[in-house]
């Protein structure tokens, strides 16, 4: 009788864990992460298929504006400390975050002179600066196909302003 008991106890756990561990797994598939933000994002805004094939793509220029934007923040792109995916995680690497890395490539430099670090942080506002541009203009490129419904849904997933 107890080993029958443990028996379905360790059976129990085990079809308890499984969907956990699946879903775990799917977790670590970037692809698969995407796909399911998409699908939400689609049903949120209530888009049907012709208009997700025109919002898609837009969509998708204002979230790579919005990294872009944002590159550097705390190691945007490979962490502090550099580049930890090798050389081709640098060429993946938005302006912003190669600004950001450089700059903090400099500032680890202890004897790093002002100039130098006054460069590397101009060529960071520049990027910043103009990764704000591009983010604005993807922006209102979606606005513009979007209806207000979709708009507000958007703005509330913090995708527009």
């Amino acid at each position: 009788m107890i080993r029958t008991s443990m028996m379905l106890a360790v059976v129990g756990c085990a079809l308890f864990a499984a969907p956990t561990w699946t879903q775990a797994q799917q977790n670590r598939d970037p692809a698969a992460f995407r796909e399911r933000m998409m699908t939400m994002i689609k049903e949120r805004m209530g888009a049907t298929d012709d208009e997700w094939k025109v919002l898609l793509p837009k969509i998708e220029k204002v979230q790579t504006a919005q990294r872009n934007s944002r590159g550097g923040f705390f190691g945007g792109g490979g962490g502090r400390g550099g580049n930890r995916g090798g050389d081709a995680a640098a060429a993946d690497q938005s302006p912003t975050q190669k600004a950001s890395a450089d700059l903090r490539t400099v500032l680890d430099n202890k004897d790093a002179s002002a100039d130098d670090i006054k460069a590397k942080l101009a060529a960071l506002r520049e990027a910043r600066e103009k990764g704000k541009a591009e983010l604005a203009a993807a922006q209102k490129e979606l606005k513009e196909v979007l209806t207000q419904r979709q708009e507000a849904v958007l703005v509330t997933m913090g995708m527009l302003d």
